[in-house]
């Protein structure tokens, strides 16, 4: 994988992706930017978020659950110190759809964890504690 980050102006940089998607960053106006973009942390927890996401759908989907949304919050707590590296992230899951199996929405948020997220998994390996939970919310047939 190879990705470019390009300085703009101040503490603004826009990084590019291998595949040609753009995403602008910026800092907040007392570190010098101007709030035009996110953060390198704000992309690392949506980094866990959007893998995992990934993950619990295409489980779910090879389930032959019928999934209609999924949602993830993800919430960072970060050290007070210089590092202020990710001390522990906790993922909710809020999936919703037609006669979903609690045991599979589980499974499947479980294999992410330990199998397949690998943004998580690195996290996890540096000592982050990650964490998750679940809501299913039914879904009645229209007819």
């Amino acid at each position: 994988m190879e990705v470019r980050v390009n300085w703009v102006e101040d503490v603004m940089f826009v990084a590019e992706s291998e595949t040609g998607h753009s995403v602008v960053l910026d800092g907040a106006p007392e570190s010098g930017g101007r709030n035009m973009g996110m953060r390198p942390m704000e992309l690392m927890a949506l980094s866990v978020g959007s893998c995992s996401s990934y993950d619990v759908v295409t489980i779910l989907r090879k389930a032959r659950q019928q999934i209609t949304s999924c949602e993830a919050k993800v919430t960072a707590q970060r050290a007070d110190a210089i590092p202020a590296v990710f001390k522990s992230i906790h993922l909710r899951f809020r999936i919703a759809g037609k006669n979903l199996s609690e045991k599979q929405v589980e499974r499947a948020i479980e294999l992410s964890a330990e199998k397949y997220c690998s943004a998580s998994i690195m996290l996890k390996n540096a000592g982050v504690e990650v964490t998750h939970n679940f809501e299913i919310v039914s879904v009645e047939a229209t007819g």
